[in-house]
């Protein structure tokens, strides 16, 4: 029992100490917020994606976003999207390719892997890096990944713990939904 005490008592403090946002995470936020408000004026959207738990955030966080935020958010969670787009071009072009067909220049395209190493979600970044998109990403593993490095906007949470970086990953996205809804809804 002691030891599951000792564990809880430390991932809780780790958990916390994650969601300390300091002030340059904030102007992040702030600046990806900035980024967002714009996409209207210019007819664009925001794409988002991640595999597993990151595939279910970028799911809350695309509804939430329209519904609650007011702006223009997709994701590719459909199955029959990634099964057919992972049959012809391969699993780790699938993004890309949905990219291909469904993002715009101009669009805001934010891709989530906890480790940063998924070469599905690293393909699609270099990808709309070059179809002159705004990219952000959300990594975890102290931004010691090679998805970190891409994106116009980085957001990493130092911790190697994947649901501690996912549950990170929702705030900071749900966070950018508040923001809208306060200060950007029409």
């Amino acid at each position: 029992m002691k030891k599951l005490l000792n564990y809880l008592d430390g991932y809780n403090k780790e958990f916390q100490s994650l969601l300390s946002m300091n002030t340059l995470e904030q102007k992040k936020i702030i600046k990806l917020f900035h980024q967002v408000t714009k996409l209207e004026l210019k007819n664009k959207k925001i794409i988002i994606a991640g595999n597993g738990g990151s595939a279910a955030i970028a799911s809350h966080f695309s509804v939430d976003m329209t519904k609650n935020g007011g702006i223009r958010c997709i994701n590719f969670n459909e199955s029959d999207l990634l099964t057919c787009f992972s049959n012809d071009y391969g699993y780790e072009k699938w993004v890309e390719k949905s990219l291909l067909f469904y993002a715009d220049k101009g669009d805001v395209i934010i891709l989530i892997s906890s480790s940063g190493t998924s070469k599905n979600i690293i393909n699609a970044a270099k990808f709309a890096k070059k179809n002159k998109n705004y990219v952000v990403t959300l990594t975890g593993f102290y931004g010691k990944n090679p998805l970190s490095k891409i994106g116009d906007l980085n957001f990493t949470v130092n911790s190697k713990n994947y649901n501690l970086i996912e549950n990170v990953h929702q705030y900071i996205l749900l966070s950018l939904v508040d923001l809208s809804t306060k200060f950007y809804l029409k």
